[in-house]
């Protein structure tokens, strides 16, 4: 059968039906002209038909108090809309066309055939954003990162565990290596309860730096706590845990049972991409030359992992923890050893979330130990932040930076500054506490961060704080416009302000109000919704519209990077293709929904 001109069948949801619906669809789809200011469907009402539009703008309303009515977005050529009122028989909207419409009419009776016999058809519609979200971080090559996203740590080979006891010998334990072929035993000792790890670099360390005898007892040698992944995790996340923690060999488990362990190798026959070769050099590094040479990687590295639809949430870790790593190595390259644990250094913002993707503003701090005497601090930092700008981190244009003296403090010093957080509640305070609510650290010694988090998590008690905090949440508020699009400037519709920040700074208040220290949004989502402060459904759509938007982000920061010019967080909606339309569109009605509830939870007016 010939196609219906304007009718795209290859765009979705039409590209989930299978050929045979493909046909029947083609035979009974009719068209239909509707003069401008006829109402199409009625909100409350049924519908013997669904719509997609051909030509024209259609305006859908939302029903408002004492009869009234009020915008709920619009939609244009390519959009489809009256699925509810087919499926459920009372639409949830009224939808009037704005000029003479054009609709091609879908007949309700075949509507509800094509969502039986098509059941990712039918999910498109009954999983709301979660399918769309599959569907639009499906990119154009299938490839490497794609397949990675399905294969479980179950499915790879990990090499079963060989146990030996403390008191083994490091001759012993090195024959058992040799006899078992395997990289590393885990270490069973009853002063602990569980075991510790050795491998092969482990035990020749001992003998070669060390100078251990073969007689000595690997007991000591053991690392302790395991790091651990389930069979039931994604492999990416196994090669995320080996990147953040520096590590080559993870440990295995099946409902808390040691199965096996996984090495670098086992990963790295799944995964192709050259992340491991960033850590490697980073890891290799003895020069600040060095480690700006090995960060090269990152930009290539993002390009591929998004092309080939990688999970935005796992792309984001990824990226953070090899970042992370970046800052570790020019940080112990610039600071003395015997210096090393009187410091913390902090990472905030995106890179403290771990939600980092192309380099953005640096924003980092220091804690410094109380008794600290050195002469060398102030200069030290100085070049921190000036070879991050080498390396391609742009310095921060609010001076949140190692070398700016206000975020370089003593463990008293933040304990000072927190108090004055507190008591103050203007703009300028409100912004500060916000950004160190996101820290994390990543170089030094990271026991001088615990009092300074303890600190700043004790503040979720004062709810006078928490009020004027979260109202940075309503600040910026995007109305959805015509033609299916936000209603935007020239340059577009500020993504990071409209739909990134609210999401991000809501879930950060609530965080903060419920006592949970996690830094990342994804993790602080999940669970508020475990502990029964968030709505499951608002929590699955909250993460999905965040990772909606963080992928077009990157899509349009991509393409300016190819274009020459510099990335920003403005999306021009004009060029947004019918799915990702849906996404923008449905994403900020999330966001809406989620800052009302943000101004009930924390008595705001909007």
């Amino acid at each position: 059968m010939d196609p219906i001109p304007g009718l795209d069948l290859d765009q979705p949801p039409f590209d989930l039906l299978d050929a045979p619906s493909r046909e029947r669809l083609q035979a009974s789809v009719d068209l239909s002209l509707h003069p401008a200011g006829s109402t199409l469907i009625e909100a409350g009402q049924g519908s013997p038909n669904v719509f997609v539009i051909l030509k024209g703008l259609v305006h859908a309303y939302q029903p408002g108090g004492a009869g009234g009515q009020r915008p709920f977005g619009d939609y244009g050529p390519g959009d489809l809309f009256g699925v509810w009122a087919v499926t459920v028989g009372r639409a949830r909207l009224s939808y009037r066309t704005q000029t003479d419409t054009l609709c091609f009419l879908i007949p309700a009776a075949l509507f509800h055939r094509l969502l039986a016999d098509n059941p990712a058809f039918a999910a498109y519609f009954n999983e709301g954003m979660a399918s769309k979200g599959r569907l639009a971080a499906g990119g154009p090559d299938h490839g490497e990162a794609a397949e990675l996203m399905l294969i479980r740590v179950g499915d790879a080979r990990a090499t079963p565990p060989v146990r030996v006891h403390a008191d083994v010998t490091i001759a012993d334990a090195t024959a058992q290596l040799h006899e078992r072929q395997v990289d590393c035993l885990l270490v069973e000792d009853p002063a602990y309860p569980e075991p510790g790890i050795v491998t092969r670099t482990d035990l020749l360390e001992a003998l070669a730096l060390q100078r251990a005898p073969l007689e000595a007892e690997v007991g000591p040698l053991a690392n302790r706590p395991l790091v651990a992944v389930d069979t039931g995790q994604a492999l990416f996340e196994a090669l995320i845990a080996m990147t953040e923690r520096r590590i080559e060999r993870v440990v295995v488990k099946d409902r808390d049972v040691i199965t096996g362990t996984l090495g670098l190798a086992e990963v790295l026959s799944h995964f192709t991409s050259h992340s491991h070769l960033i850590g490697l050099r980073l890891g290799r590094a003895r020069t600040l030359e060095q480690v700006t040479e090995a960060a090269q990687g990152m930009e290539q590295l993002i390009r591929a992992l998004h092309a080939h639809g990688a999970r935005m949430s796992y792309v984001m870790r990824l990226v953070s923890a090899l970042n992370s790593r970046v800052m570790g190595r020019i940080f112990e390259l610039l600071v003395p050893r015997e210096v090393r644990p009187h410091l913390c250094l902090l990472v905030m913002g995106s890179e403290g979330r771990r939600e980092q993707l192309l380099k953005t503003d640096q924003d980092n701090a220091l804690v410094i130990a109380d008794d600290l005497q050195w002469d060398g601090l102030e200069e030290a930092m100085e070049r921190f932040s000036q070879t991050l700008m080498e390396v391609g981190y742009p310095p921060c244009p609010g001076k949140v930076m190692v070398n700016n003296p206000a975020w370089r403090m003593t463990v008293s010093g933040w304990h000072e500054r927190t108090v004055r957080w507190q008591r103050q509640t203007d703009g300028q305070a409100s912004l500060d506490l916000s950004i160190a609510l996101d820290a994390r650290p990543v170089a030094g010694n990271a026991e001088l961060f615990t009092p300074v988090k303890q600190g700043l998590m004790a503040l979720g008690e004062d709810e006078i704080l928490l009020h004027h905090l979260a109202r940075a949440t309503l600040n910026f508020d995007t109305q959805l416009s015509f033609f299916g699009r936000v209603k935007s400037g020239e340059q577009g519709v500020d993504i990071k302000k409209a739909g990134i920040f609210p999401v991000v700074h809501g879930l950060r208040c609530l965080a903060l109000r419920h006592g949970i220290p996690d830094t990342g949004t994804f993790e602080r989502c999940d669970l508020l919704v475990d502990r029964g402060h968030l709505p499951r459904t608002l929590g699955r759509d909250l993460k999905q519209a965040l990772s909606a938007f963080q992928r077009m982000r990157l899509r349009t920061q991509l393409a300016t990077l190819d274009a020459g010019g510099t990335p920003d967080n403005f999306i021009d909606t004009g060029n947004l293709g019918r799915l990702d339309r849906e996404m923008l569109r449905d994403g900020l009605h999330v966001i809406k929904d989620f800052r009302e509830s943000i101004a009930r939870s924390f008595r705001l007016s909007t």
